[in-house]
């Protein structure tokens, strides 16, 4: 059943049997994650450890681009997998700090 196709006394009724089962025991709802002194990772923390990430993939890229120029490998299929994947991953971040430098400003020009 699409979305669409659930009109609004159709959504109500829903929602009303979903609460009785609630109140009647046969749906549990968890605790709050929070309650328990779990914090999820600010968003600096993520963006540290996707940069770190990042980082390690072009490391790694670069030693097998460099294993295979110098002859220690031959693995020439994996070292430019490796490579194209580093540049992927680069270029998305790049374009992940290019919206959040552009919502900064978005937000900077609001009127107050």
């Amino acid at each position: 059943m699409s979305n669409a196709s659930i009109t609004s006394p159709q959504l109500l009724m829903q929602q009303m049997s979903i609460h009785t089962e609630m109140a009647q025991g046969a749906i549990k709802v968890g605790p709050n994650p929070r309650d328990f002194g779990f914090q999820p990772a600010s968003f600096t923390e993520l963006m540290k450890q996707k940069v770190s990430a990042i980082n390690a993939d072009q490391n790694a890229s670069s030693a097998l681009v460099s294993a295979v120029d110098s002859g220690q490998s031959s693995d020439l299929v994996g070292a430019m997998v490796a490579s194209q994947k580093a540049s992927l991953s680069f270029s998305a971040m790049i374009q992940i700090r290019n919206r959040l430098v552009q919502a900064f400003d978005d937000v900077m020009k609001m009127p107050i």
